[in-house]
Parts: C-alpha cells; sequence; structure tokens
C-alpha cells in the first residue's frame, strides 16, 4: 500500500456497497428506495471531494496511491491513481449520480430498486476506469460498466430500447476486442500490465517499437476510444442509445461514459505510442472537424429534441478530441475543461428534455410551442442551459471551446478556424429549437395547461445552473489543478523536443538509439515549417 490510504478503493465500491444493501431490502417500498440510493450517492460525492485535498495544485505524477498485488501469474495488479485530469472527472460522475437519481424519482416506476441497483454499479465502473493504473484493471471496469448501461436501456428504455441496447453493446464490444489485443501485446513485449512500467519501459529504451507496430498499437486502442466518444464516422450507435434510454441514462451516458474515449486517448495514445499519435494527428484532426459541423447540421435539421441534443454530442466532442491532437498544453486543459463543461451542460439538456417526456410523452419538436407562458419558469431555466451549451462568455462552455481553439490555433490555424463553424452553427441550431418549443403561441390545449417545473425539478436545475455559473467564472479553480497533468502528458508525447531543449546551443542530441534512421520530417504538420517526429523511441534518461 503506497500513501493514500483507502479513499480510492472507497470510492470505487462504497456505490457497490449501497447497491448490494438495495438488493437485500424486502418490499417494495418506493420511497424508501430511492431514499436509500439518494443517500449513497450523495454520501459518495461528499467523500470524492475528498480527492481535492489529496490533489495538491500545480503537483504532477499520481496521487493517493493504491498498489497491492492481485493475480500473481500472469502479474495483475490492484494498482490505483489519480492526477488533475481523472480527479475531475470523477468528481463530475459522483456530481452527475445523485442528480441521475432526482431526476428519476419519479419517472421510474416499475423494477424501482433495480434501476437504482443498475445506476450506483454503473458509477462503480465509471469511478473503477478513471482511477485504475493497471491495464487488466482498466479493461475490466471498462467492461463492467458496459453491463449496466446496457440494462438501463434495455430494461427502462422507450419503445425501441432492446434496439439500442444491442447496438450500444455491439459496437463498445467490438472496440475493447482492438484494445484488448493491445494490452496483451504489450503484457508480451514487458511481461507487465502496469501502465506507469510500461511508461517507463518505453520512456528509457528498454522497450522500442517499430513505426509498424507503434502504429497498429495506437489504432488498436485508439478505435476502442473513438467509438465510446464518439468520433465520425463511428458515432451512429449513440442518437439511438440517447432518444431510448431514460433520462437518467442519457444524463449518465452523454455526461460521463462519452469522457472515457477522450480521458483514453489522453491517458493511453498519447504516452505509450507519441509518435505514432502524431502521424496520425492530421486525419484524425479532420474526423474530429468533420464530426463538430455534421453534428451541428444534422442537429440543426432534427425534428426531435432528444436526438438533436445526441447529435450535439458529437459535435461537442469533437472539440475535445481536436484539442487533444492539437498537441498543445492550451488545447489539452481545454479539452479536459469542455468534457467538464459538456457533462453538466449536455446533461442539463438531457434532465430538461427529460422532464418535457414526462409531461408530453413525445420527444417531437413540432409537438410543443408556446411553452413560456405556461411554464415560465422552465423556459427560463432551458434557455440558460442552452445557452452555455453554445458557448455564451461567463457560462462553462465558453471557457473549454475557447482554450481549445486558441491552443489549435497556434498549432495549425486552419483547423481552429473550421472548427469555429462549429461555434457558430451551436447558435443556430439551440435557439432556433428553443423558438420553436418557446416562443409564440401555445399550440394545442395540452401545451396550454402543462405544470410549470415542481420544487423538486427546480433544485435538480437551479443545482445544475449554479454549477454552470460557476465553471464560467471560476475556470482557475479547475485549471490550476489541471495544468500539471496536461504537461504531463505534453512531456510524455514530445520527449525529442524536450530533450533538445534542454541541451546547450550547438550541442548535439546523443543516445544509443539516436540515429539519422531514426528520424523522419513531417512537413506541413504545423505552421512555420517542419516538426521533426521521433519515430523510435530515444534511449533519453
Amino acid at each position: 500500500m503506497l500513501s493514500g490510504g483507502h479513499l480510492l478503493s472507497v470510492l470505487i465500491f462504497f456505490p457497490a456497497v449501497g447497491a448490494l444493501a438495495l438488493l437485500m431490502l424486502r418490499g417494495d417500498d418506493h420511497k424508501f428506495i430511492r431514499s436509500t440510493a439518494m443517500l449513497v450517492a450523495a454520501a459518495e460525492f461528499l467523500f470524492s471531494l475528498l480527492l481535492l485535498r489529496g490533489s495538491p495544485v500545480g503537483s504532477s505524477g499520481y496521487h493517493l496511491e493504491e498498489f497491492a498485488k492481485w493475480i500473481p501469474a500472469p502479474p495483475i495488479h490492484y494498482h490505483l491513481g489519480v492526477d488533475g485530469i481523472s480527479m475531475f472527472l470523477v468528481l463530475l460522475t459522483t456530481f452527475l449520480t445523485p442528480i441521475s437519481v432526482l431526476a428519476s424519482w419519479n419517472s421510474i416506476q416499475t423494477r424501482v430498486k433495480e434501476f437504482f441497483v443498475m445506476l450506483l454499479l454503473l458509477e462503480v465502473g465509471v469511478v473503477g476506469v478513471f482511477f485504475s493504473l493497471d491495464l487488466f484493471l482498466f479493461f475490466l471496469f471498462w467492461e463492467l460498466m458496459l453491463i449496466p448501461m446496457a440494462l438501463l436501456i434495455g430494461i427502462w428504455g422507450h419503445e425501441r430500447r432492446v434496439y439500442a441496447a444491442v447496438k450500444f453493446v455491439l459496437y463498445t464490444m467490438a472496440g475493447s476486442i482492438l484494445m484488448l489485443v493491445g494490452i496483451i501485446w504489450l503484457y508480451n513485449a514487458t511481461g507487465t500490465f502496469d501502465l506507469p512500467t510500461i511508461q517507463q519501459a518505453l520512456a528509457n529504451g528498454q522497450l522500442i517499437l517499430e513505426p509498424r507496430t507503434e502504429m497498429l498499437l495506437f489504432l488498436a486502442f485508439f478505435f476502442a476510444f473513438a467509438i465510446k466518444v464518439p468520433l465520425f464516422p463511428l458515432h451512429t450507435w449513440l442518437p439511438d442509445a440517447h432518444v431510448e434510454a431514460p433520462t437518467a441514462g442519457s444524463v449518465m451516458l452523454a455526461g460521463v461514459l462519452l469522457k472515457l474515449g477522450t480521458y483514453g486517448m489522453m491517458r493511453f495514445c498519447l504516452p505509450l505510442f507519441p509518435d505514432a499519435a502524431h502521424r496520425a494527428a492530421r486525419w484524425i484532426a479532420v474526423l474530429a472537424i468533420i464530426g463538430i459541423i455534421y453534428g451541428a447540421l444534422v442537429s440543426m435539421v432534427q425534428p426531435n429534441l432528444k436526438k438533436l441534443v445526441a447529435y450535439s454530442s458529437v459535435s461537442h466532442l469533437g472539440f475535445v478530441v481536436l484539442g487533444i491532437f492539437a498537441f498543445h498544453n492550451i488545447s489539452m486543459q481545454g479539452a479536459v475543461y469542455q468534457m467538464l463543461a459538456h457533462g453538466i451542460s449536455t446533461g442539463a439538456l438531457f434532465l430538461l428534455v427529460g422532464m418535457l417526456h414526462d409531461r408530453r410523452h413525445t420527444f417531437e419538436i413540432s409537438e410543443f410551442g408556446g411553452l413560456s407562458t405556461p411554464m415560465p419558469k422552465f423556459a427560463a431555466f432551458f434557455l440558460f442551459v442552452a445557452l452555455s451549451s453554445l458557448g455564451l462568455p461567463m457560462l462553462n462552455g465558453f471557457v473549454g471551446e475557447f482554450l481549445i481553439l486558441l491552443g489549435t490555433y497556434q498549432r495549425h490555424w486552419g483547423w481552429a478556424a473550421w472548427a469555429a463553424l462549429g461555434v457558430i452553427l451551436s447558435a443556430c441550431y439551440l435557439l432556433w429549437s428553443y423558438q420553436r418549443v418557446f416562443f409564440g403561441e401555445a399550440t394545442g390545449e395540452k401545451n396550454r395547461t402543462l405544470p410549470d417545473a415542481s420544487v423538486r425539478e427546480q433544485w435538480i436545475l437551479a443545482t445544475m445552473a449554479a454549477v454552470t455559473l460557476w465553471m464560467g467564472i471560476g475556470s482557475p479553480f479547475i485549471t490550476r489543478r489541471t495544468a500539471a497533468a496536461t504537461q504531463t502528458v505534453m512531456d510524455q508525447i514530445e520527449p525529442q523536443r524536450a530533450y533538445e531543449t534542454a541541451l546547450p546551443a550547438g550541442v548535439k542530441p546523443q543516445g544509443k538509439n539516436v540515429s539519422t534512421n531514426e528520424t523522419a520530417q513531417a512537413k506541413g504538420d504545423f505552421p512555420g515549417g517542419a516538426a521533426t517526429i521521433s519515430i523510435k523511441r530515444l534511449g533519453v534518461r
């Protein structure tokens, strides 16, 4: 056991204890079941706030590490750790879980106990993914969170729920198989599943990957994560999953599960395979930009309000992928911030759409109109969240997109120019949809008599709005704690550049693995000339 106690283990398995307690309950006292689930989820969030104290500002590396031998052969270890990137993603997860419980308070009326058990088990898998520093343990939690999410969609979803659940499972499993192949290859090459140990072997030259091998391993991991994001054109499972999922499922899917893909790119693809990442960056940026514009255009013509929000996730997550593969610390910090902001804003949009569905049992925009008259409080919250999602300054969506575009512009101004179209288009589809749903004369007798947001709904929406505003004006609280972690990723993906910068003027780099045959010139990747990208790892200590 390393320093840090057992906080990470408690955060992983406390929801599992709560889920087990719910399973052991007898009877169908739905109010008690909901209250117990809420108590467990709220306690988990309060526990997770201790991570802020355990990760000092400006410190790099992993904190609160836990290490124990688990399986002797092959050597699989229970290795956990947290840094500035994973810490806030865990906080996002533990924050959205009690929100999801409250959102499901009245809408879930069948198999209530089983529903909240699945929701808590989903939290177990997601938190475990963010803390895992052993590749086998990571893969175990990665597959574990697939089961409760699929059941949430397939059992408590809407009309085509089984189709959406099966499609979600098939897409995710296809990527998981590729990632498992890459994990096994790395184990055979290094004799360990431990991520820091593998990174150290690559950094000090003990493991040198040939260009073709490195690219294949990079693609094996990347496709698994790109499907989860989802990156265009691997996104087709997402709209079905969102539309058919219950409100809590959509909130957790958009708010947390999609971030597992971008987190995996930052944690595995870039540090383990930096040269392949550099070579593939141009093509990945093209796919990200296509996703940004395509997702926005499809959202603009979407007649289904929930599917509109789903396609907006394709657009917003395209910004995150672009920020990661711009290879700039500012854009990398923007990517982390955009992950958090998207989880809050889009999660709130799905909450609002779900509340509308509870009243009208439809997602079709044409069925609404003039709702601001009977629902003024609800309309005000919807407008506030829509403005945050489109990136209005002083709200959370602006910070992430601005940092991504700023960092990307310093690397490649053309990428930033094309991506900026997504910001304009997001204002178009969000404001137009708001106008059709809430403005004008109330259409139909049902719309004229819809109840405004209840006290429970107002508390949920006010909490989300407060976090949205705080993230917009208090962004340094987050960026100061993610800066060191993102800079660590940058140092890992550009070892040659960092090494040459540290050399005195006029001194040529020396090393046992350095040769003219081990570098290649990649012209035009970034403005200002050619960039030298190492094809093999340099044996620099």
